[in-house]
C-alpha cells in the first residue's frame, strides 16, 4: 500500500478531531439533549466529522464505509477488494461524559482486512497509526502533522508495543459496556494468573492499550460494530497481537454483509499465526 494513504488518513483524524472539540469545548454544548434531539451536538460532531474526513479522503481511490453512511447496502459494498471503514467519532457514552475518552477511527481494509489503522484522541492529542510491514506508533502532543513525512513522524513517535514489565495480568474492559460474561472472563483469568488487574477505558482506546503492552487482554463480549474495531485491528496486528473471536483461533473480519461484529479478544498473536 502507498505511504501516501496513511498520511491521508492521518491528516483526515487530526482535521476531524479538531472539529469535533470545537464542539465539545463550546460552552454551549449541551449534550443531555443528545437524547432528545437529532441536531443534538454529539450528532453535529459526527456528521462535522465525517464531512471533514470524507472530503480529505476523496482524492482516493477507495470507497468510504462509515458510521454515518452505514446506508450502504451489501450489494454496493460487496465488489469492494479496498475500502476505508470509518468511525468519525467512537465513544458516544464517553463524549456526552466529557471524559476525552472518545476518538476518532480511520482504516484501510483490503480483502477483509485491516491493513492500516489511524486512531486519534482528541481531548489528550495522542495519535496511534500503524500500517502493514510498517509496524505501530504512538505518537503524543500531536495536533496536526504540518509538513512532516511520514519519516519524521516515526521518528518522533514510540513504536508498538512499548517494553513495559508489569507483574500483573492486566485486563482492560469497557467502562460503559460491561456484561456478565466480562465478569465470568475476569473470575476464569483470576484461576489462572495470580495477580489480575482490571482497567476500564472507553472506545477504541481499549484495543490500543493491548496493542501499546499496557493491558495483556481485552475481551469484548457485548455488540460493537465493524467501524469501532478496524483501525484498532491494524494497530494490534502491526503491533504483534490479534483481534480473535471470541473461542475461535478466527480473526475478524471486514465489509461482511452484516456489519454487526462477533464477540471477540484482543491479545497477542497465537502461535501459527502471521
Amino acid at each position: 500500500m502507498d505511504q501516501q494513504y496513511i498520511l491521508k488518513a492521518i491528516d483526515a483524524a487530526l482535521a476531524a478531531g479538531e472539529k469535533i472539540l470545537s464542539i465539545y469545548n463550546d460552552p454551549n454544548s449541551d449534550f443531555q439533549v443528545e437524547k432528545k434531539a437529532d441536531n443534538s451536538p454529539l450528532t453535529i460532531a459526527d456528521r462535522a466529522a465525517h464531512e471533514v474526513i470524507c472530503r480529505l479522503l476523496a482524492d482516493t481511490p477507495f470507497p468510504i464505509l462509515s458510521e454515518e453512511g452505514k446506508s450502504k447496502s451489501y450489494e454496493e459494498r460487496k465488489s469492494w477488494k479496498e475500502l476505508w471503514i470509518v468511525d468519525p467519532l467512537d465513544g458516544t457514552k464517553e463524549f456526552i461524559k466529557r471524559n476525552g475518552e472518545f476518538t476518532v477511527n480511520i482504516a484501510f481494509v483490503q480483502d477483509s482486512i485491516p491493513l492500516m489503522g489511524v486512531i486519534y484522541l482528541p481531548v489528550k492529542h495522542i495519535l496511534y497509526f500503524a500500517m502493514e510491514g510498517l509496524s505501530a506508533y504512538k505518537l503524543t502532543d500531536v495536533t496536526s502533522r504540518g509538513d512532516a513525512s511520514l519519516e519524521e513522524l516515526i521518528a518522533k513517535a514510540v513504536r508498538l508495543p512499548i517494553e513495559a514489565e508489569h507483574d500483573k495480568y492486566v485486563i482492560v474492559a469497557s467502562r460503559s459496556h460491561s456484561t456478565p460474561e466480562t465478569e465470568k472472563f475476569v473470575e476464569e483469568s483470576r484461576a489462572v494468573h495470580p495477580n489480575v488487574e482490571l482497567i476500564s477505558s472507553g472506545s477504541s482506546i481499549k484495543i490500543c492499550l493491548v496493542a501499546e503492552g499496557v493491558a495483556d487482554v481485552y475481551p469484548r463480549f457485548a455488540p460493537t460494530m465493524e467501524w469501532d474495531t478496524a483501525a484498532g485491528h491494524a494497530i494490534a496486528r502491526a503491533a504483534g497481537m490479534e483481534v480473535y473471536r471470541g473461542g475461535m483461533d478466527i480473526p475478524l473480519s471486514y465489509n461482511k454483509e452484516d456489519l454487526l461484529n462477533p464477540w471477540f479478544i484482543v491479545e497477542p498473536k497465537h502461535v501459527g499465526h502471521k
